[in-house]
């Protein structure tokens, strides 16, 4: 019998670590030598063109609202164009005196979709506070009642408008949307057709045609007399509009729940609504939350071509408030950085928001 000796293993390498701030970075920035060296050439830019944009829009600027300051030499931006033309930019056309109306409107309006967001809220009654602040909305924004002077809605503009069209656009939109989007998987062949007709049409067609059409097209087949506000044609045409798109994601998440569901719920002797309200219709809406939410942050952004038919929302306010004065015509960037802020303030909120709905619907799959 041979004696054994006791060999030492050699030891083996550390786990290369994959989670924290070091690990992303190797494995995203440097991951192989031409995503290494793509990092260091974009890097290299960032570092050369940082300093400078930063001593432009903040050491070297001009915070007051005197245009004649901006065109001093060794001036970088001429923020004081936002301190001069704030009220324009954000309520457009609104009366001056009576822009505390629109004001009252958006922190009403913005209060509404913050609590629309919080779980707590949803209960039947948040049915009930919309249509109390959309009533308040509309009241104090258009006014001829308690003691309010009348204000038309081709004079609404800047925030209050593009929060109005994207929130009611995104609200009525996704009702339709779900509509359509069961018609197009139901075995009546006049409803199937009829909401396929309807999708692809409107797909077929840009936002900017639709617009035209509703705000020009459309009234020239009114009976004489009878016309329709043009802010409500629009709020029909975008929402019309953002619901055959939202149809469409919908039914990727039907036709993702597995055929076996339905049969199942059958069997149980569930209606063809039960099955869809209980089984098919939760499942498929998690599945499809980042879309739904894309799809209302493209909304949002497509009101700004409302301006077209005369609607100044953000944008279109803006450029009203530059180009009518022409002291403060040559800093239109500035004004257009300020409005891009705004937009991306709204957009990274839902954005974060769509990841929280996302973890909510995705726990029941821990377990």
């Amino acid at each position: 019998m041979t004696a054994q000796t006791f060999q030492s293993i050699a030891p083996r390498p550390a786990p290369v670590r994959s989670e924290g701030l070091v690990a992303w970075i190797r494995i995203n920035l440097f991951g192989d030598l031409s995503t290494g060296l793509m990092t260091i050439l974009v890097g290299g830019i960032i570092l050369y063109l940082l300093p400078q944009v930063i001593s432009w829009a903040l050491f070297r600027a001009s915070w007051l609202p005197n245009f004649e300051a901006c065109r001093a030499p060794d001036v970088g931006a001429c923020w004081g164009v936002i301190a001069e033309k704030h009220r324009l930019i954000l309520f457009g056309r609104y009366p001056f005196d009576e822009q505390w109306r629109p004001l009252l409107a958006t922190v009403l309006m913005l209060g509404l979709l913050v609590a629309s967001c919080k779980r707590a809220f949803w209960r039947p009654r948040l049915a009930l506070l919309w249509l109390v602040v959309l009533t308040v909305f509309f009241t104090l924004m258009l006014g001829n009642v308690l003691g309010l002077s009348k204000v038309e809605t081709d004079r609404w503009g800047g925030l209050p408008l593009t929060l109005l069209l994207a929130s009611l656009s995104m609200v009525m939109a996704f009702p339709i949307a779900l509509v359509v989007a069961l018609g197009r998987r139901s075995n009546l062949p006049a409803i199937r057709s009829f909401c396929s007709i309807y999708v692809e049409l409107i797909r077929g067609v840009p936002l900017i045609s639709v617009l035209f059409m509703a705000s020009f097209m459309f009234p020239l087949f009114m009976p004489q007399g009878f016309t329709i506000d043009v802010l409500i044609r629009v709020l029909v045409g975008i929402t019309l509009f953002s619901a055959a798109y939202m149809a469409e994601v919908i039914r990727g998440g039907l036709q993702a729940i597995p055929k076996g569901q339905v049969e199942a719920a059958a069997t149980l002797g569930l209606s063809y609504w039960q099955t869809q309200r209980k089984i098919v219709l939760p499942q498929a809406l998690a599945m499809v939350v980042p879309s739904i939410m894309n799809n209302f942050i493209s909304t949002f952004k497509d009101t700004s071509l409302v301006t077209i038919v005369s609607l100044y929302e953000l944008t279109g306010a803006l450029s009203m408030a530059l180009n009518s004065d022409s002291n403060w015509r040559p800093f239109m960037i500035e004004g257009y950085i300020f409005i891009a802020l705004i937009y991306f303030v709204f957009c990274f909120s839902m954005s974060r928001y769509s990841i929280w709905v996302e973890k909510q619907v995705n726990k029941s799959k821990l377990r």
